[in-house]
């Protein structure tokens, strides 16, 4: 569909039957001011041209499009990855954080609030509320800060206040119930800025539209190399904002496949994986409608990932209306595939991956063995300095994870 970002989400943000907003009257009145500033601001020069100017002089944007020839030559297929590991803070997350933060001071909010669960949005959110001026309070699963304690150490060294949430599973949904507790005490000094393509309108879109600067770069960085379009595009998917952002600047371009790589964690028995998408229903959670994994009472399952960014049991709306419609198809990387990329493209390319990002390249992988005629672009979405305590910890140097 031309235009397609015109036409989705609908006045009340819905994408088909999934998303709008399903929040308490008081929460909703803020929701619709955030709404009328969006719209206000997104199409003002004046916000446009700072946005611009941050993605350029202090992101370090546009980002490269790589070519991966070793991992190319050893797997077959053209392997090509977009480096959002490059992006100022190591990951995709600054992209809607700077936009997020813009937005907050044009409304003349004090406080950024936020959930997060590898620490790549929490860092992020924390960078773009030191260089707005403005308070900032990221709330993560106690098990996420003893896994990911570099992020968190940058966090507070951004002069975040990091909360830990000690209840239930103590990862990524517990922290997003305990920022959403936290927001409703303040919604009017306060700002709630979702880390993902997920939440009640108008989250799912507005983080869409500023993640959408990845597929705009891809696009026209692969064609510049290649002289054509890549064959098929993937990325990870947890809540999904680095998919629908490299994926909306191919969704009108019929004839690029594109594939989003859910994490089937240690099984697919109930609460050993995080594929919403794939072995969810449709049910509501956190403000919105989506594909949720659940319980025969219709509760949200536990849900389980390596990658702590990966650990939610819902997805984004608009992820969940391209599953149905088929343009987008979703399959799933389990934790063994996942160290094998991650430890994979550490040796043959130079490249320590998010443990997120490398379940979209043990994707590639296989895809690019299966057909070595094919051009593959993957989303490296983060990199994994993050990660690398929690892998060697658990994994060691990952001989037995690497092809012999």
């Amino acid at each position: 569909m031309q235009d397609y970002l015109k036409h989705f989400p609908d006045q009340k943000g819905y994408f088909g039957e999934y998303g709008g907003s399903f929040i308490p009257p008081v929460l909703q009145a803020e929701m619709d001011k955030i709404t009328q500033a969006y719209f206000h601001i997104s199409k003002s020069h004046d916000f446009i041209t700072e946005l611009r100017s941050i993605r350029k002089h202090f992101q370090g944007r546009p980002t490269p499009v790589y070519y991966c020839s070793r991992l190319s030559d050893a797997y077959g297929g053209r392997i090509y990855l977009k480096r959002e590991d490059l992006n100022h803070t190591g990951a995709h997350k600054l992209n809607h954080c700077m936009g997020e933060g813009l937005l907050a001071k044009y409304m003349g909010k004090k406080k950024l609030i936020a959930e997060t669960g590898a620490g790549q949005h929490g860092v992020a959110l924390a960078t773009a509320a030191a260089y707005f001026g403005l308070e900032c309070e990221i709330h993560m699963g106690e098990v996420d800060i003893a896994k990911e304690h570099p992020n968190v150490i940058r966090m507070q060294l951004l002069g975040a206040k990091v909360v830990p949430v000690t209840h239930g599973l103590k990862t990524l949904k517990e922290a997003v119930d305990s920022a959403f507790e936290a927001y409703l005490q303040d919604p009017v000094n306060s700002i709630y800025c979702i880390g993902s393509v997920v939440g009640p309108h108008p989250f799912p879109m507005m983080v869409r539209d500023f993640q959408h600067i990845v597929g705009v770069e891809a696009r026209e960085q692969f064609l510049e190399m290649t002289g054509e379009l890549p064959d098929e595009v993937t990325a990870c998917v947890g809540g999904g904002s680095n998919a629908m952002g490299i994926f909306s600047g191919f969704i009108n371009d019929e004839d690029v496949s594109l594939t989003g790589v859910e994490p089937a964690g240690r099984s697919l028995k109930p609460g050993d994986h995080a594929a919403s998408l794939c072995y969810g229903k449709p049910g509501i959670l956190h403000g919105f409608k989506s594909y949720l994994l659940q319980d025969d009472q219709g509760n949200p399952q536990p849900v389980y990932s390596i990658a702590s960014g990966l650990d939610y049991p819902g997805s984004g709306p608009e992820h969940c209306m391209l599953k149905d419609t088929g343009r987008i198809s979703y399959t799933t990387a389990d934790d063994k595939a996942c160290l094998h990329a991650f430890y994979t493209l550490c040796r043959l390319e130079g490249i320590i991956p998010a443990l997120e990002s490398s379940h979209a390249v043990a994707y590639a992988l296989k895809a690019a063995r299966e057909n070595p005629e094919k051009s593959i672009l993957v989303n490296l979405s983060g990199r994994g300095d993050k990660d690398i305590d929690f892998i060697v910890e658990k994994f060691g140097t990952g001989e037995e994870y690497l092809d012999s």
